[in-house]
Order: C-alpha cells, then sequence, then structure tokens
C-alpha cells in the first residue's frame, strides 16, 4: 500500500518538530534541523544524547504528540526516523 499524500505530509511534520525541538532544547545537538537526517542515531555515536536528553526527548514527546515513552518502549529512541514510527503507531493505535 502506497502512502497517501496526507501520510507524508504528516510525517514530515513529526520528523520536522522532533529535529527542532532536537535543535533548540539539546545543548549538544550543534547543527540546523535541516542538517539532521532522518536515520542520524539519537544516542551512541549520533547525536550522543544522555540520560537528561531521553528524558528531555520524552517530556517533548509527551506534550506535542500525546504519546507517552517508558522504559519498555526506549528502542522507539533508536533515531529520529524510529521515534516517528512509534509517533504514529501510538496515535493510530489511542485512536
Amino acid at each position: 500500500m502506497l502512502p497517501t499524500p496526507e501520510n507524508i505530509a504528516k510525517r514530515k511534520f513529526i520528523t520536522d518538530k522532533i529535529k527542532e525541538m532536537l535543535v533548540r532544547n539539546i545543548d549538544s545537538v550543534r547543527y540546523l534541523p535541516e542538517d539532521l537526517h532522518d536515520d542520524v542515531a539519537l544516542v551512541g555515536s549520533g547525536l550522543g544524547l544522555d540520560s537528561l536528553d531521553i528524558l528531555e526527548v520524552a517530556m517533548f514527546v509527551e506534550g506535542q504528540f500525546g504519546v507517552k515513552l517508558s522504559e519498555s518502549n526506549l528502542a522507539a529512541l533508536r533515531s529520529i526516523n524510529t521515534l516517528a514510527d512509534f509517533i504514529e503507531k501510538e496515535q493510530k493505535e489511542n485512536k
């Protein structure tokens, strides 16, 4: 099944919001939002987010998208794409 223009626009909105938040709120992220690749690793050798940064991301995701990150779904923080996938899946399931 091919993505619809609405789904593509929603996905772009989500990834753009994540990138904007990372650049604005995480001091160690010294890039412009448009310079962040959707598959960049959020922890480890990618952006190198620490536990406080992860908490900031989790609070943002819950406040912006109404989706709660917990210890059981921390794998969603692998990259911007995996986080966007998680947000879309959770929003769809919680409708």
